[in-house]
């Protein structure tokens, strides 16, 4: 895939931006951010208003921990192209970096309007919820998450969790149970079973 990029470096600045931002982005998940940087900067001086470029720029500036300037980037891909989930999912995740946690939530809630039935984006409302201290919202949202995932054992020991917190000790039991149905390794879950059949 690399080679295949390369060879479209010299073409016109539209196809070079793409070509640059598709090898950023294989860079990027290679863990080779000093090339993914190179490819970023070279996509997005070929096409300023490529949205793509412009978030995996944001990445490689997040990657090294400019949380604030890559939330600029995710922001300009924003404003080139407001559909772009990537940015918004990524901007949501650098506020919530930058402990801006009201603004986290607005992106992470307009994500979900256009992404209805997706998992990170539940996840990360819920986690948003536990944050603020509000452990019902939470609770709805993986029980929402819950009907994307049903067999997914860490949402249902967090499910268990807040119940527990909540003091509803049958609902708790009854995601732990579950839980504990599909990993039952998970040390925490088994202590929490332990003690509920104790008492």
């Amino acid at each position: 895939a690399l080679e295949t990029l390369k060879m479209f470096e010299k073409k016109d600045s539209r196809v070079k931006s793409a070509a640059a931002t598709n090898l950023s982005f294989l860079y990027y998940l290679e863990n080779e951010l000093a090339q993914a940087t190179n490819y970023a900067d070279l996509a997005v001086n070929s096409d300023r208003y490529n949205p793509a470029a412009l978030t995996n720029k944001g990445n490689t500036v997040f990657a090294n921990g400019d949380y604030e300037k890559a939330a600029e980037f995710y922001k300009e891909a924003l404003r080139n192209d407001s559909s772009c989930t990537e940015a918004l999912y990524n901007l949501g995740l650098t506020y919530k970096k930058l402990n801006r946690i009201p603004e986290a939530l607005d992106c992470f809630l307009k994500l979900h309007a256009i992404l209805q039935n997706s998992a990170q984006v539940l996840h990360q409302i819920a986690s948003i919820y536990e944050i603020m201290e509000d452990p019902n919202q939470a609770i709805e949202c993986l029980l929402q998450l819950i009907s994307v995932v049903p067999t997914d054992p860490h949402v249902l020991s967090k499910l268990g969790k807040l119940y527990d917190n909540e003091g509803d000790k049958s609902q708790a039991f009854h995601y732990y149970s579950e839980s504990y149905r599909y990993f039952p390794s998970n040390i925490e879950v088994i202590e929490w079973l332990g003690a509920y059949y104790i008492d």
